[in-house]
């Protein structure tokens, strides 16, 4: 191993000289020997000769990022805008759909969050987003906003063709303040009645996959929802032939008859109980002898649903548990009753006029919801009640009794795979929990004006677009179910429950993947993919000369972007 230098001779030509014999040196001298002579730096085994200037969290920024650069969903909402403003405003509105998914922040929180001074995570540096300014995040809302329609719809060309399934669902979440032109009182999902709400639409595929959001006034009814989307996938994403999935509540008769069926549309939905019981009657189409030997049967009903096919499913684990349910709330409404008739007893009680009475009894039957079930007697200083058994027993009869309705041939969807298809209706519950508490925190909504709160749910809509796709690519490091298309093709019956699989059941107990990693929830996962950290580095005897050092990933960081694809030193 010789030191050689050239250089030219007195005729100038080049010459060649040994300088040194350095082959008696270690192997780590001459290795660093190299690197100094190629312009490096000479770094001492002290700890102060290197220094860790910033160490950001990068694992779950590249994670996220690096999805949604796989699914070109940037590039979907830049589009053709290839000015510096709109490339300024699609690299914050995809630093704010990655910031949701990996810290849920309010936009000043975000700004924080990126900025050079307080950064959190790498996400800033990634995207090299430099200063940013509060009212640049907004901007980016009112961008974005701007293109919903366009991006909606390339998300449709992508996930939905004629003839496709969708699910649709709506949702509410309430606002502290009162601002809002959108935020109106009504029917609270959240359970709270005293504050004003925004209500919203979720179309998605079979699969659970969001396409679209939609934004209405707190107020707006379900079923008032559906022409907005009829018109949506028939003029906006050119869909001629689509069957909607909704529950009982949204898809009504008056709905089908005056926007679905116009609309050349099918439809899967549930009969209401009324219907249902209509039904049953002695001469009805509705007889329990058909569930002797079975849970799922086939009628028609011309007269009462033309053209459509009825299929009655009975789930004996329903029945058990609302008979269950409904003797507990009997028996919790007597023994409250119980309590106002002491109070009407008592020698002092001011609890004497029959419409004090009233009004504490109504209070108690409304707070269980079990009015129906009993006669109450009241007058002056007197209360009795006694239970209605006949009204029970035919409320009992059809316990875990439900009935679709659709309009699908039979020789297109069959009775078990219709009931499939509205059991699939709980993908876009999970949608939900996932949007407004486990994950992305739609709430509490910071914004006051109507397209800002347009904005920010489209925004979570899209975030959860790209979760839902990191959840199926990480399900084997999750507590997913990896095979439950197989164990549902096992099931007896699509009325009964799915089973875990047995690969589900070894995962639980074991809390290991089949791999021997570690399983995670998804939050966990995602955590701790960001302990995988991006390190700025300096060498003090040369302060200006400054290298990125990124942390060697774990066996399940390792395992997690294998599945993702993906390398995390490359996600730029």
């Amino acid at each position: 191993m010789l030191l050689r230098e050239s250089y030219r001779d007195e005729q100038g030509r080049s010459q060649k000289r040994t300088l040194a014999n350095l082959s008696k040196l270690p192997g780590d001298v001459i290795d660093a020997l190299k690197g100094l002579l190629k312009g490096g730096t000479v770094i001492g085994t002290r700890p102060d000769e290197l220094e860790i200037e910033r160490s950001l969290p990068h694992g779950h920024v590249a994670a996220v990022l690096g999805m949604i650069r796989q699914i070109a969903l940037d590039r979907l909402i830049l589009s053709r805008d290839k000015d510096a403003a709109s490339r300024r405003h699609c690299d914050l509105v995809v630093a704010m759909m990655v910031d949701r998914l990996i810290e849920p922040r309010s936009k000043l929180g975000f700004v924080r969050a990126v900025d050079q001074e307080t950064a959190n995570s790498s996400l800033g540096a990634v995207l090299g987003l430099g200063k940013v300014k509060e009212h640049e995040a907004y901007d980016a809302l009112d961008w974005l906003l701007d293109r919903q329609a366009r991006i909606e719809s390339g998300l449709a060309r992508r996930h939905l063709q004629d003839g496709v399934l969708v699910l649709y669902d709506v949702t509410s979440s309430y606002f502290e303040g009162r601002c809002c032109p959108l935020a109106r009182y009504g029917h609270s999902r959240d359970h709270r009645r005293d504050r004003p709400q925004i209500v919203y639409g979720l179309l998605c595929t079979r699969e659970g996959l969001p396409i679209a959001v939609e934004v209405f006034e707190g107020n707006t009814g379900d079923p008032s929802t559906l022409r907005a989307q009829v018109e949506k996938v028939k003029d906006r994403f050119g869909i001629s032939r689509m069957v909607l999935v909704g529950d009982r509540g949204m898809i009504t008769s008056a709905r089908i008859r005056d926007d679905l069926r116009p609309a050349g549309l099918d439809w899967i939905t549930c009969l209401r109980a009324p219907a249902i019981q209509a039904l049953a009657q002695d001469d009805g189409p509705l007889q329990f002898s058909l569930f002797d030997e079975r849970n799922l049967a086939e009628i028609s009903a011309p007269d009462m649903f033309p053209g459509e096919r009825l299929i009655v499913c009975r789930n004996r684990d329903l029945a058990d548990e609302r008979a269950r349910k409904r003797e507990d709330l009997l028996v919790a409404t007597e023994r409250e009753l119980t309590q106002v008739q002491e109070r009407v007893g008592r020698k002092n009680s001011r609890l004497k006029s029959a419409a004090d009475i009233g009004m504490a009894v109504g209070a108690v039957l409304n707070r269980k919801k079990m009015a129906k079930h009993f006669d109450v007697e009241v007058a002056d200083a007197y209360l009795s009640w006694q239970r209605r058994f006949e009204q029970i027993d035919e409320e009992a009869r059809l316990d875990g009794v439900y009935v679709l309705r659709t309009s699908m041939p039979a020789e297109h969807l069959d009775a078990a795979e219709v009931v499939q298809a509205y059991k699939d209706l709980s993908r876009v519950e999970r949608a939900f929990r996932s949007l407004k508490t486990v994950d992305l925190e739609i709430r509490p909504i910071r914004h006051w004006t109507a397209q800002r709160v347009r904005a920010h749910v489209f925004l979570c809509m899209l975030a959860y677009h790209v979760e839902w796709l990191l959840r199926e690519a990480l399900a084997p490091l999750l507590f997913h179910d990896t095979e439950l298309n197989a164990a549902r093709a096992e099931r007896i019956s699509p009325v009964a429950k799915t089973e875990p699989s047995e690969a589900a059941k070894t995962k639980k107990a074991t809390n290991r993947s089949t791999d021997g990693h570690r399983v995670m929830s998804f939050a966990g996962l995602i955590a701790h993919l960001g302990t995988l950290t991006r390190n700025t580095m300096r060498v003090p005897l040369r302060p200006k000369h400054r290298f990125t050092l990124y942390t060697k990933p774990t066996s399940l960081q390792e395992a997690a972007f294998k599945l993702l694809d993906l390398n995390p030193v490359r996600v730029q």
